[in-house]
């Protein structure tokens, strides 16, 4: 159900994307990440709600795209931590996953910013909270509907204080387009929980959201630099120090590790993603330290395009 909802709504979304930078992709690199998570458990076993969560989570982060995609890919993965053994989804699960996928998406930003995903993705996980708290560990789907129901409420209300939040959305009167994209996904993730239709009044009023508003992201001026990305296997103190090195270089910096499971040297697998004036410097530090694998180097604008194409 994500999957064709982000189709749907993806032009939109790519046309209010204007932060980090406007380059006009959010929505079709989370309909990209979500579509690569959806295949990978299309045709897995039955399995518990954990195993299932963190295949897909897995997936997403191996073929995330961008700032939203990347994001999303590391909430996806931090949700399956608690849900492992559990056969069914309940508000305390539920509430206990929320926490998890923001924390780690926060630690995985070397510059986390409110006004972004992460707001959105913190006031769900608040939502959830206190509407578990007041259920007393009660794990009926009421229950949970009351939970989800909380959830995406706050979140909703998360978008709309994004507007506000950061100078370039207050200067354009948009709200932020990966909170927006987060928001419908927690929808999404209502409507299966709870049998209910998609709320489609969540996005009435959301400033740049309407059909007939302008292509905001067109407007920006044109942005340099590329986005590279990549997975790598290295111990915690080389990531840290890969984080530094790109930190120095360029912005947008985002690693986590795709999962909990060490090598025998210790190395776990990361997802690396980074916005540098040229691809060159940002490879030559991850050549550095390890063996990349999927990498993709994406243009920021159509100047940065023939950097990027020779690089492939």
């Amino acid at each position: 159900m994500a999957e064709q909802t982000l189709a749907n709504h993806s032009d939109r979304l790519n046309a209010i994307n204007i932060y980090p930078v406007a380059d006009a992709d959010t929505g079709t690199n989370l309909y990209l990440t979500v579509r690569a998570a959806a295949q990978e458990v299309a045709d897995l076993e039955p399995s518990d709600v954990g195993a299932t969560l963190a295949a897909a989570g897995r997936a997403a982060m191996e073929q995330a795209r961008g700032n939203s995609g990347t994001l999303f890919a590391v909430s996806l993965a931090a949700m399956a931590e608690p849900l492992i053994d559990a056969q069914r989804m309940s508000g305390p699960l539920l509430a206990a996953s929320l926490h998890r996928a923001q924390l780690r998406a926060w630690s995985a930003l070397s510059e986390p910013m409110p006004g972004t995903m992460l707001s959105v993705l913190e006031a769900a996980a608040r939502g959830a909270a206190s509407a578990e708290a007041t259920l007393n560990g009660d794990e009926s789907n009421q229950a949970l509907a009351d939970t989800i129901d909380a959830a995406v409420r706050a979140a909703r209300d998360a978008v709309v204080l994004t507007e506000s939040q950061l100078g370039v959305l207050s200067e354009a009167h948009v709200v932020d387009a990966g909170g927006v994209g987060l928001l419908l996904i927690l929808d999404c993730l209502r409507s299966v929980m709870i049998g209910e239709p998609l709320q489609e009044e969540l996005l009435d009023g959301l400033s740049g959201y309407k059909v007939q508003d302008p292509n905001i992201a067109l407007t920006m001026p044109e942005q340099e630099g590329v986005e590279v990305m990549c997975t790598i296997s290295l111990t915690p103190l080389a990531a840290a120090g890969l984080r530094l090195e790109l930190d120095s270089m360029g912005d947008s910096v985002i690693m986590s590790a795709v999962s909990e499971q060490a090598d025998p040297t210790g190395a776990y697998p990361w997802r690396v993603h980074v916005h540098v004036p040229s691809a060159h410097v940002a490879l030559e530090a991850i050549h550095a330290v390890g063996d990349p694998s999927n990498v993709s180097i994406s243009a920021l604008s159509a100047t940065a395009a023939q950097d990027a194409h020779e690089l492939l």
